[in-house]
């Protein structure tokens, strides 16, 4: 997959790349830097509507092939990080003061709303990583399940988490809750099951992915990487007779069967040497069909301090596996994607910085199919930071970038249909 794509190529895309329906201007946002600074943007697609949540807390509706604007709504000091459509509308989380969830219906109206603050706490500082921050969200057609969290940082360093994934009701009654003091980062719903990824485990709830009863939240499963440090859990993706995950523990990523037992395991970016350095990836993303499974790895890391110029060969890259475990394929990626969209077999990966060499030839969007690979991509001036899929339209948001040692404002905040 080339990763030197045509930047903001709506008039010439380039062989096998689809062209612009649309660009929608999403307003001002203050640039990304060099370094990630976390989500302030989400996107979803449901039918002919892309509903973007913005780092104002705004909600826009447009029409997905002509990008007209059907309606917006809400405006605030908190981010909206999550999104998933529902009943005609869509389901919101913020990262904010709150950490609300939301739904607002086919006309924008907003149904209901829930303070999750209420039960994971309110920031003890005033920083956008200590903020309650719905980290997750996922629909199965009569309920939206969240996962909420709250960060804390004791005297001594250490690292403290509240949690709380919800099952809510279409109208906005809780009909359970479940309590852990780790860090989710990941939902999927299938099947009356709801798989939870936790990417850190510093308190007592020490199991990287748990997989819950979706009418009760009882628990039906649980699996662990096993490993002694606190990260344990990229993401998770549920098939009808388990499940794929990504190990934050062992940069593994792993075929789980329906009794969350490992069916298999794929050596993604584990400890490899490079030079004078021991250095890894982690895999941050899955998405499971019965096609297969397709893993995404992100940032390389040295084993000993945060700092490296080198770079582990499979960073920055997706794989795809066979339902049997064997490996079909690998694709560059070529930068950080905090987040994937999926439809079916197709996986859509927004690419942001590379981290450290901060190359912009890398922003934009690949897309790949889980059993045939690299598809197409287009180059965006900014970072590419949510995608969306659905039937026909890939929806994508772009932010604008300012690198520390360029000084130039690159691309703007905007949204992308193809």
């Amino acid at each position: 997959m080339n990763s030197d794509l045509p930047q903001d190529s709506a008039a010439d895309p380039g062989a096998g790349e689809p062209a612009d329906r649309a660009t929608v201007d999403l307003g001002e946002v203050d640039p990304r830097g060099s370094r990630h600074a976390g989500r302030q943007s989400a996107v979803a697609v449901a039918e002919s509507i892309a509903f973007v949540g913005t780092s104002s807390g705004t909600v826009r509706a447009v029409d997905a092939t002509s990008g007209e604007q059907q309606w917006t709504a809400g405006a605030g000091d908190a981010a909206l990080v999550s999104a998933v459509p529902l009943g005609g509308g869509v389901a919101v989380g913020e990262r904010g003061p709150a950490g609300e969830v939301r739904l607002h219906g086919s006309d924008g109206h907003v149904r209901w709303r829930y303070r999750t603050a209420d039960d994971v706490g309110e920031a003890t500082k005033d920083t956008r990583f200590f903020l309650p921050f719905v980290a997750d969200l996922a629909a199965d057609g009569e309920a939206v399940y969240a996962a909420a969290r709250r960060y804390e940082r004791g005297r001594d360093g250490s690292r403290t988490f509240e949690s709380v994934v919800y099952a809510f009701e279409a109208g906005g009654g809780v009909r359970w809750r479940y309590r852990t003091d780790a860090s989710p980062i990941s939902l999927d719903v299938s099947d009356g099951r709801v798989a939870v990824g936790y990417n850190r485990c510093p308190g007592d709830h020490q199991r990287g992915l748990v997989v819950l009863d979706a009418g009760t939240g009882e628990e039906r499963g649980s699996w662990d990487p096993g490993n002694d440090g606190q990260r344990r859990v990229g993401d998770v993706s549920l098939l009808d007779d388990g499940l794929a995950v990504t190990s934050h523990g062992d940069y593994r990523g792993y075929r789980l069967d329906a009794d969350c037992e490992p069916a298999w395991a794929a050596d993604l970016a584990t400890e490899t040497r490079v030079g004078e350095e021991t250095l890894y990836a982690y895999p941050n993303h899955v998405h499971a069909t019965d096609a297969g499974v397709c893993f995404v790895t992100g940032n390389t890391y040295p084993e000993e301090g945060r700092e490296t110029e080198s770079r582990h060969p499979d960073e920055h890259t997706a794989f795809g596996y066979a339902p049997d475990g064997k490996r079909r394929w690998t694709a560059p990626v070529s930068g950080f994607a905090s987040g994937i969209g999926t439809d079916g077999d197709r996986v859509a990966v927004p690419v942001a910085q590379n981290f450290r060499e901060r190359d912009a030839a890398v922003h934009g969007c690949r897309t790949v199919d889980v059993r045939e690979g690299e598809q197409s991509g287009f180059g965006t001036a900014g970072v590419a930071t949510a995608a969306a899929l659905a039937g026909g339209t890939l929806a994508v948001v772009e932010e604008p970038v300012v690198y520390h040692d360029e000084g130039e404002r690159r691309g703007a905040y905007r949204l992308h249909l193809r």
